[in-house]
């Protein structure tokens, strides 16, 4: 991959992870709940899903997913139904205290990476930049030593910025009326998302 073709895939994957999204409410709610240290578990979660879709789209299995209107509809409707399911619960649970539940690491992480996996954009963004800035010529594998770090580097710096916002938020002692809000607006952006993409079309109708 040429200095040129570099520059533009880290512009690319800057805007594709710091477009707010499902991953982005999450990391901001983790933040808020946990504080900053604890919640970069989530941030794990997310670059683990990053880590793991590269390596599928590499190996064309993302497309394939993509090409398939079957395997695109079932995941399509279960990962909209988890994303409401969590913002209507995040909206009733709003008014409950912060620390009323303890919450294990493992849970934190495997509620961010579920949300990761389902997060429509993944497969898309990750389809885009195989399909643009791969070069069919040269070996897909010895331009993933280039694409790898630079994905997986800014993505983490991406999340860990939504992460700090929310425990900025978090921290701020915001008034009891406030906080209630604030996070009914982190459940109802779930079910919006989860609402966007339960009427999605399929990459294969759109094309």
């Amino acid at each position: 991959m040429s200095l040129e073709s570099w520059i533009v895939f880290a512009l690319f994957w800057t805007v594709f992870v710091t477009t707010p999204g499902p991953n982005a409410v999450n990391c901001i709610q983790n933040g808020m709940t946990f504080g900053f240290r604890r919640a970069l578990i989530g941030v794990l979660a997310i670059v683990t899903q990053a880590f793991g879709f590269l390596l599928l789209s590499a190996a064309g299995v993302t497309a394939l997913i993509a090409a398939s209107e079957t395997a695109f509809a079932l995941a399509k409707f279960a990962g909209a139904a988890v994303l409401i399911f969590l913002g209507v619960r995040g909206w009733m649970n709003a008014g409950r205290r912060l620390a009323a539940r303890p919450t294990q690491a493992r849970s934190i992480y495997l509620r961010a990476l579920a949300i990761a996996v389902i997060n429509p954009k993944s497969v898309a963004g990750y389809l885009a930049a195989f399909s643009q800035f791969i070069d069919p010529a040269v070996p897909v594998w010895s331009q993933m030593g280039v694409i790898m770090p630079t994905a997986l580097c800014l993505t983490a710096l991406s999340y860990c910025g939504y992460t700090a916002l929310g425990a900025g938020i978090g921290a701020s002692a915001l008034g009891a009326v406030m906080n209630l809000w604030v996070r009914r607006a982190m459940g109802l952006c779930f079910i919006i998302y989860g609402l966007l993409l339960g009427a999605a079309s399929s990459p294969v109708l759109r094309s």
